[in-house]
């Protein structure tokens, strides 16, 4: 049986964090909560825009100025969160960019690895408190298909060295999954993937294949590519399912499809590489993930 949005329980008091909100993915996992019953923040980088999609949402939005590509933007961000909010059940770490040409990070990050790895990572670990503070909370971590492409160049995290956008961007897709079942040892934590949907990723392909990706050619590519709002389904199913547990992986099984519980890639499941990445990363982002002596 097939999970579509019929299944959202009703949301009524509940708190969600959905990052890249004001757009494709992001928007439609923010409008499912909504229209549930939850309360939801949009963290984006441009908060006009996020403004924007706020007002075509029901219910109790609000939004907050994030730049993941800044550590200063992100601990800003959590500040806010954490003195606004007084419980998290949901955050979905669902921004991210992906064969982006756009230099280094404000950190010095590679931009793919800093944006939808690092970021996510320190502003996950500044919300621990409040995450462990609610009852049943999670934290969705969205990777992509592409995550079975990927390595982790240990020797050269931040690729200095030759390499493809698609490469630093597989593998930071695969940094979202080791980061996810890591941290599901501290708090309970899915990853998703939203298939292959119509979403502003597109902008980055070739000219080529922008082309075939197009919603226009929907009729020719709908084996291939589906609309957001179904896509958008995986991370919604990963928050809310109470069947779920944490450290599962749930996205279509194929290119489209609705979510279903799922395996990553082998390589996903290194124990060692998990504990590696979260070492490496509470250095370069001094987000450490230890709560106050008192809890």
């Amino acid at each position: 049986m097939r999970w579509t949005a019929a299944h959202i329980p009703d949301l009524t008091g509940r708190v969600a964090v959905v990052t890249g909100a004001n757009v494709g993915l992001g928007f439609e996992t923010a409008r499912l909560l909504a229209e549930h019953g939850a309360q939801v923040v949009l963290a984006c980088r441009d908060r006009a825009k996020a403004e924007s999609a706020a007002s075509r949402l029901p219910g109790p939005v609000s939004t907050v100025g994030l730049d993941l590509a800044s550590l200063e933007s992100v601990r800003t961000a959590a500040g806010t969160l954490r003195n606004g909010l007084t419980r998290l059940d949901f955050l979905i770490n669902n921004a991210g960019v992906g064969m982006s040409p756009a230099p280094a990070t404000a950190d010095g990050f590679e931009i793919h690895l800093g944006t939808n790895h690092l970021g996510h990572f320190a502003l996950t670990g500044l919300l621990l408190e409040t995450l462990l503070a609610t009852p049943g909370a999670r934290v969705v971590n969205v990777s992509s298909l592409g995550h079975r492409r990927g390595h982790m160049h240990w020797d050269d995290l931040q690729l200095t060295g030759p390499h493809t956008l698609p490469e630093a961007y597989f593998q930071s897709k695969l940094a979202n999954l080791l980061f996810t079942y890591e941290l599901n040892r501290r708090v309970t934590a899915v990853a998703a993937h939203p298939g292959n949907a119509h979403t502003a990723f597109t902008r980055h392909l070739r000219p080529w294949q922008r082309v075939i990706a197009s919603p226009r050619l929907r009729l020719l590519n709908g084996w291939l590519l589906q609309p957001a709002a179904i896509g958008a389904l995986a991370a919604v199913r990963a928050a809310v399912d109470p069947a779920l547990r944490g450290g599962e992986y749930v996205g279509p099984r194929g290119f489209t499809g609705y979510p279903e519980v799922t395996a990553s890639s082998d390589r996903s499941y290194d124990e060692a590489d998990q504990r590696r990445l979260w070492t490496v990363s509470t250095e370069l982002t001094g987000v450490d993930y230890r709560l106050p002596s008192a809890r």
